[in-house]
């Protein structure tokens, strides 16, 4: 289960840098698998309607008249037990689909397949399984803009918080003879257009990938529910609270460039490879791509619980436990810490201004089901 934190969060341009390589793994005090209650809440608010689409618009039965086993799989799985609970949600939705289309028939056996980057903590994820789970496991390294399962094996696949990482950073962003180079910020945040363009242009490919990777895998009928990070079609993202704390990083590291603590070309080859869809946008390539049927989208409120002021201390630490791996392939474990312990007190003086910009409809939610 990825990493972006909430609505309020969510490497170099060669690797893949989709969001499980990111993640602190093991199960220290800064893990992603001790920080990251606030994903698992993010997830919550989608339950029922997941629930509500499998009931409605998966056809169990079809499935199990070719194969006695129907597979699911979590893409950008990460670590710690978010993805253990919402694979093990969707598949007492499934069981129950399944006992009311068949309800003579013996259920099925089920395998869950739970897919990452090979630098992902699978140790961790799967000393996190239960001891009495009620169905096959397996793990599956690879970058998912691949195909990384066999042909149409797949009946339900799930991926939340992990497709706004993009898979290479635009190379525009570090040419300077582009319109699109990104001197002096780290983000497409408050950036001129043609950086936004770039970005937008690589997750349009990253997405027609994605797509072509598990129309492959996916039996016709089988479906995909995709969570994630977005924006409302139009909106800046300067007015969002990841924006002010993308900013605000890139305000920090540039201090620590005039203070000689890290260089200015290290500054400048550094870029977030995160992009934040909005649905006009995704259902377009989807629609492009042509090989799913848009069943839902929708925008969602991802923190509905959230009432008062943003907790800055706490709220950084989700930060660090889901991005530090991607900061430490620039930086040093020094220069780190310093971004990490000047970002508390730069995002509490403009603590309003956050609570300003916490809004509804930056969380997407989209069924799709395989033509």
């Amino acid at each position: 289960m990825a990493t972006m934190v909430s609505n309020s969060l969510t490497k170099k341009s060669e690797p893949a840098v989709n969001s499980p390589t990111q993640v602190i793994g093991g199960h220290g005090i800064d893990s992603y698998s001790n920080n990251s209650s606030y994903q698992k809440l993010a997830a919550n608010v989608v339950k029922k309607k997941i629930e509500d689409a499998i009931m409605m618009k998966l056809d169990v039965a079809s499935f199990s008249s070719t194969s006695n086993i129907i597979r699911l799989a979590d893409f950008g799985c990460g670590v710690g037990s978010n993805t253990i609970t919402a694979m093990h949600d969707i598949l007492e939705f499934v069981k129950k689909k399944y006992m009311s289309q068949c309800p003579a028939s013996q259920m099925p056996e089920f395998q869950v397949i739970f897919n990452d980057q090979s630098t992902n903590d699978f140790n961790t994820l799967f000393t996190s399984l239960p001891q009495d789970k009620e169905y096959m496991v397996a793990g599956v390294p690879g970058s998912f803009h691949d195909q990384v399962l066999p042909k149409s094996s797949l009946h339900l696949a799930h991926c939340s918080y992990s497709l706004h990482w993009l898979s290479k950073l635009p190379k525009e962003l570090q040419d300077k003879h582009s319109p699109a180079w990104n001197k002096g910020r780290i983000h497409y945040t408050s950036a001129p257009q043609e950086v936004l363009n770039a970005y937008a242009t690589q997750f349009a490919e990253d997405l027609d990938n994605f797509l072509n990777a598990r129309a492959q895998e996916i039996v016709s009928g089988g479906m995909m529910v995709i969570v994630g990070s977005s924006i409302p079609d139009g909106m800046s993202y300067s007015q969002v609270v990841n924006g002010l704390m993308y900013d605000c990083m890139g305000s920090i590291l540039m201090d620590m460039v005039k203070t000689g603590s890290i260089n200015e070309a290290e500054l400048d080859a550094f870029n977030l490879p995160i992009y934040a869809c909005p649905p006009g946008e995704f259902t377009e390539g989807v629609e492009r791509n042509g090989l799913f049927t848009v069943e839902v989208i929708e925008l969602m409120n991802p923190a509905p619980w959230l009432k008062g002021p943003i907790d800055i201390p706490v709220f950084v630490k989700h930060v660090r436990a889901a991005m530090e791996g991607m900061f430490s392939k620039h930086f040093s474990r020094e220069d780190i810490d310093e971004l990490f312990n000047q970002l508390v007190p730069r995002l509490s003086q403009i603590s309003q201004q956050m609570k300003s910009c916490d809004r509804d409809g930056l969380q997407l939610f989209a069924i799709l089901k395989r033509k």
